[in-house]
């Protein structure tokens, strides 16, 4: 299989990859993905997709920050691979790609959200080297503006 890895920096080339992301958000709108984007953008949002031939079929999306617990830190956020697919090294390809920049960015860690039922996803990222370090607490103010 042939596969490239590739940075996405531009609001365009991520809007262009939108199909990927249906896969997580199903009730996510290119309108809304759009401006959710013009909103992340500028506080260093970027992505990280695998191509197969010319096809998404991994994405990533990608900050950096800096917290007084942690120091520097690089946040993995809405980490999808193409369910056709999953299996074939892709998301280790994007972890790896992950853990590589945020050596190169003398990050003290990488951080990441991953749902509490998502079980493959828990055992995807132990395997990797993750371990679960507290609880992301949210009280949900608006239901209608979630994805």
């Amino acid at each position: 299989m042939q596969l490239h890895i590739k940075e996405l920096t531009t609001k365009q080339e991520m809007l262009t990859q939108f199909h990927i992301m249906e896969y997580l958000y199903t009730n996510l709108s290119l309108d809304k993905y759009d401006q959710y984007l013009s909103d992340m953008i500028p506080h260093k949002y970027q992505q990280v997709a695998v191509f197969h031939n010319e096809i998404c079929v991994g994405l990533t999306g990608l900050w950096s920050g800096t917290k007084l617990w942690s120091g520097k830190y690089l946040e993995i956020d809405n980490f999808i691979v193409h369910p056709k697919f999953r299996m074939k090294g892709i998301g280790k390809m994007m972890t790896d790609y992950i853990d590589a920049k945020a050596k190169e960015l003398n990050c003290t860690m990488i951080v990441l959200d991953a749902f509490t039922g998502n079980f493959a996803a828990h055992r995807f990222y132990y395997n990797q080297g993750y371990a679960p370090k507290g609880f992301h607490f949210v009280k949900i103010l608006n239901k209608e503006g979630l994805s």
